[in-house]
């Protein structure tokens, strides 16, 4: 029964990754590498791109978070919209594999964009509308058009633990529990115990005006959770997402999903699998991802049913930033061998799906500057990494804000930089000091090289150059004494070697030795210096990464 009744870059990035280049020799010693101009103001500029780049077909793509309402505005009210990211897209993805002017991400996560009374959208009046502060279906689908036709998948976030208060399925819940009519197809709909009976443990509920009945809402009074258990329950939020599906959305974020049933993950697992199944039955190349805020233990629960967040690797104490900051990369990638084994063990399909912030989350840019090197080796470990990715919107430029002692997450949720004079807004309670958001906006950080922002296209082309890194049998590389390490990954008969140095010093590695002399070609390094590849000892500075292959 659920719920009851019923720094600088340098110039050496990339040694591989040059337009006409196949691959480099292992022993010709210091890499050949070649300087673009600079674009002319207000031009993006071109990185130099590998030779062999092919879009990517399946799942295991770099995503861009966008929290619509504060990323671009195009009508001029403060609020960010679906045009705005039109407007946008040759920023994230200008549909040319080989100009190497946009971000180059390969997907795109839009937080709720439906009808709602909040700034964040979380609780959904109606599934069916576009919430007019961002647009309409036609704005949706015109975007959807856009992002397919370069290759880039769209999802959707879709909370459907709970909903507005003001949604109609609420106003007819209360309404029939008013007129005590059992018979009204929304009297089971959300989630009530009647006065007189003790609430459940740990849950939170208030008062349904009017009524002797309480409803659950443990994010907040305004958010009634939905009772499924009621079979109408389930057959409605299937046909909202299959809607969505038909419309040519390639899938979704999940939102609280272990919510579904409270402190029941196996209640909550197994309408799960049986949504996922529904779903996919409509798409089988669904994308889908789930929130799971918990330890692995609890995560892997759910990936019989589909991906989930990993939360271990995420934020200021999780490993990816713990390594990014002079740690040891034996133990990350021994974490994630062990890690990418307990997922398979659940289902043989699992994909890793990493983060180190979102719009939950104090950004990544206060604990991981750039100007430290810490935000690039941080993109390293994310983004040369097996799986699928996420950025959060902003964290390419540094961008900063915590939520610090405000009891709001609006901080965290800041308008994006920029520096063109988009009219876009912070949201509603927002306090964070503005001239504290970034080191530079986007203006300026698109025309120089070393900025932030054109490090991350180079990590993203050196990921997309060596597609076994996402795809391939994972075995961790350990390099004794050292904080150095790496992974290798076999892909359809093809093998890569990853090595991360993240800390002070240079490393110098005999291959050979450590049984890697195999991998004779240095395919591309990237980080705030170099690597070389001599005679089968590879040379990696600090704070950098290189991926090497068979020949």
């Amino acid at each position: 029964m659920k719920k009851l009744l019923s720094g600088a870059l340098c110039l050496l990035l990339l040694l591989a990754l040059l337009s006409g280049c196949e691959s480099l020799p292992a022993a010709t010693g210091t890499p050949v590498s070649t300087t673009e101009a600079p674009a002319p103001a207000g031009e993006e500029l071109a990185v130099p791109v590998p030779q062999g780049i092919t879009p990517t077909q399946d799942n295991a793509r770099v995503f861009y978070e966008i929290f619509v309402g504060s990323f671009s505005d195009s009508d001029g009210d403060g609020i960010g919209d679906l045009r705005g990211i039109i407007n946008r897209m040759d920023y994230l993805n200008d549909g040319d594999e080989s100009s190497g002017r946009s971000l180059g991400v390969e997907g795109i996560w839009l937080t709720p964009i439906f009808r709602s009374p909040s700034y964040h959208k979380y609780d959904v009046t109606n599934y069916y509308e576009v919430d007019e502060d961002y647009g309409t279906l036609e704005d949706l689908r015109e975007l959807i058009e856009l992002c397919h036709q370069r290759n880039v998948k769209l999802i959707l976030d879709l909370p459907i633990n709970h909903t507005s208060r003001n949604n109609p399925w609420f106003v007819s819940f209360t309404n029939a529990r008013k007129n005590g009519d059992a018979s009204d197809p929304y009297y089971d709909y959300y989630s009530c115990y009647p006065q007189g009976e003790s609430a459940p443990a740990g849950r939170s509920f208030a008062q349904l005006a009017g009524t002797e009945f309480y409803y659950e809402c443990n994010f907040d009074g305004g958010m009634p959770e939905l009772n499924y258990d009621c079979e109408a329950v389930r057959q409605a939020v299937l046909d909202v997402a299959k809607f969505y599906l038909d419309m040519g959305i390639d899938g979704f974020r999940f939102d609280a999903a272990k919510y579904i049933y409270f402190r029941d993950n196996a209640a909550s697992v197994e309408f799960w699998r049986w949504y996922m199944e529904a779903l996919r039955s409509v798409n089988p190349q669904l994308y889908a991802v789930a929130e799971v805020w918990d330890g692995d233990g609890i995560t892997d629960l759910y990936y019989p049913a589909m991906n989930c967040f990993n939360f271990t690797s995420s934020q200021a104490e999780g490993l990816i930033s713990k390594t990014a900051q002079n740690g040891d990369v034996n133990r990350y990638v021994s974490y994630l061998d062990s890690y990418l084994d307990g997922i398979a063990g659940e289902n043989p399909d699992a994909m890793a799906i990493s983060f180190i912030g979102n719009h939950d989350t104090d950004r990544t840019a206060g604990f991981l500057p750039s100007y430290s090197g810490r935000a690039q080796m941080a993109a390293n470990l994310l983004l040369l990494g097996p799986g699928s990715p996420f950025i959060y919107y902003g964290e390419e430029i540094g961008m900063r804000g915590s939520r610090g002692s405000a009891n709001t997450d609006a901080n965290r949720r800041l308008r994006m930089v920029w520096g063109d004079g988009d009219t876009v807004k912070d949201p509603q309670g927002a306090s964070y000091d503005p001239d504290n958001r970034a080191d530079s906006p986007v203006t300026e950080q698109i025309v120089k090289e070393s900025s932030l922002y054109n490090y991350y296209k180079r990590v993203i082309l050196l990921r997309k150059a060596n597609p076994e890194i996402a795809r391939g049998d994972f075995t961790p590389v350990a390099i004794p004494d050292s904080k150095a390490g790496g992974f290798i990954s076999d892909w359809q008969g093809s093998r890569v070697l990853v090595l991360h140095n993240p800390g002070t010093k240079a490393v110098t590695l005999d291959l050979s030795a450590m049984e890697l002399s195999e991998f004779t070609v240095l395919n591309g390094f990237v980080g705030m210096g170099s690597a070389l590849l001599e005679n089968g000892v590879l040379t990696l500075d600090a704070q950098s990464s290189a991926v090497l292959r068979v020949n």
